[in-house]
């Protein structure tokens, strides 16, 4: 970006509607926040989105990889109790990580969880299988949604002052 340039702005996708049901407002704000997300790669080459900008090294291809891994262990591995032990984000490496391959790979992690979060229907009293975090109790499924909105809303802050680093660009 130049001087004379103003940074381009990316139009502002609209929160979802109000006046729904409890489990259909907690899904239709973590969509909202996973596209949000997601519109962060858009326009952007490999090579940038891999590109970290903050001092911990995250890149905008790490959050989305993070995300995509956090959704399937509390999800599936939590919330299913399937697997036999919890994925990790770090595991494989970014190098030659393309960005239509980890936005696929996210896309497919939230189907996955949509699919969990829809079989509880309206009871998100019911807890899941197990804990991610250590000698905790089995959350609801109420307590996954909120509690990925709060993750995936921090990335998607996260991921605004990255994408505004790489090349000027700001909005949702």
């Amino acid at each position: 970006m130049t001087e004379n340039t103003a940074p381009s702005k990316r139009s502002d996708n609209r929160p979802p509607g109000i006046n729904a049901d409890e489990p259909t407002t907690l899904l239709s704000f973590l969509d909202y926040l996973r596209e949000a997300v997601i519109g962060k790669l858009a326009g952007l080459s490999d090579e940038d989105a891999r590109r970290p900008k903050v001092a911990s090294g995250t890149s905008l291809l790490w959050l989305v990889r993070h995300l995509t891994v956090v959704e399937l262990n509390w999800f599936e591995w939590a919330y299913q109790g399937i697997g036999e032990e919890p994925r990790e984000s770090d595991e494989v490496p970014l190098d030659g990580a393309t960005v239509a391959e980890e936005i696929a790979a996210y896309r497919d992690a939230i189907a996955r969880a949509n699919k969990v979060a829809a079989a509880v229907g309206a009871d998100l009293d019911r807890p899941g299988a197990r804990s991610l975090r250590p000698g905790g109790e089995a959350p609801s499924m109420r307590w996954v949604l909120v509690h990925m909105i709060e993750e995936t809303g921090r990335h998607a802050g996260h991921a605004d002052i990255i994408r505004e680093q790489l090349d000027g660009a700001v909005g949702r």
